[in-house]
């Protein structure tokens, strides 16, 4: 993360709820999502990645309290107001998870990847120390606007230049910022079904926001919840 994001996190933490939380937004929605599918794969353990103010962590809680849910979080303002909230956090950030392998059943960062240089890094880690399942909640480039917009960047993603548009675009930084976002980068939530292919034997998206009509899903899923599980995950179903 860059210090320049850093600080903005660190300058904000105390509007950061106001600023960032909003009931019923998409990442409330993965959210619920992300409830049900711990209880079918029979989660015990979860951790949240990039937990801000522990906004993940207060929701899990309170909708499935026999889950161990814990957090980590890179800023030491939001690890105080997430205090404030009664939820202690680990220090630490998602390029390097203060975990051993396989610590938690399932691993979930809901917001974080497009504030990321490099969202592969934190899922290596993700998975790394996940051992039935990933989810993450966010966003895709290739639907935030009109269609022919988003076949263009299909276009230019499949044809290897999206890293070179993306400079042209921003200038050379390679990433944009706003007043309510910080700094952000061009993500996908398609991006990382490689690398979680990878790893896990299932992998599906979720929308989160109402749907566009289209044929392809990259087109049609502004934003989603992308869901990876092992297949021990579903091991004792036939008891049940």
């Amino acid at each position: 993360m860059k210090q320049q994001q850093r600080d903005y996190y660190a300058q904000t933490s105390l509007q950061y709820d106001s600023m960032h939380l909003r009931s019923g937004d998409e990442h409330f929605v993965g959210l619920e999502y992300a409830a049900a599918l711990l209880h079918v794969v029979r989660a015990k353990t979860v951790l949240d990645v990039g937990s801000g103010t522990g906004r993940a962590i207060r929701f899990l809680r309170k909708r499935r309290p026999d889950l161990d849910v814990e957090g980590v979080e890179p800023i030491a303002e939001l690890r105080k107001e997430a205090l404030r909230h009664g939820v202690l956090l680990h220090e630490g950030a998602g390029e390097k998870l203060p975990f051993e392998n396989d610590s938690f059943d399932v691993v979930i960062a809901s917001g974080v990847m497009h504030h990321l240089p490099d969202p592969a890094a934190v899922i290596g880690e993700m998975t790394r120390v996940a051992r039935l399942g990933v989810m993450i909640s966010d966003t895709n480039r290739f639907a935030q606007r009109a269609k022919a917009v988003g076949l263009l960047k299909m276009a230019i993603y499949h044809l290897g230049l999206w890293q070179m548009f993306e400079l042209f675009h921003t200038r050379g930084r390679g990433y944009l910022s706003s007043e309510g976002d910080g700094i952000f980068y061009s993500y996908s939530i398609f991006d990382s079904i490689p690398e979680l292919q990878a790893w896990a034997d299932t992998v599906f998206i979720i929308p989160t926001m109402p749907r566009r009509k289209s044929a392809l899903a990259q087109l049609g899923i502004p934003h989603g919840l992308i869901v990876a599980f092992r297949e021990p995950s579903f091991a004792g179903w036939a008891d049940c």
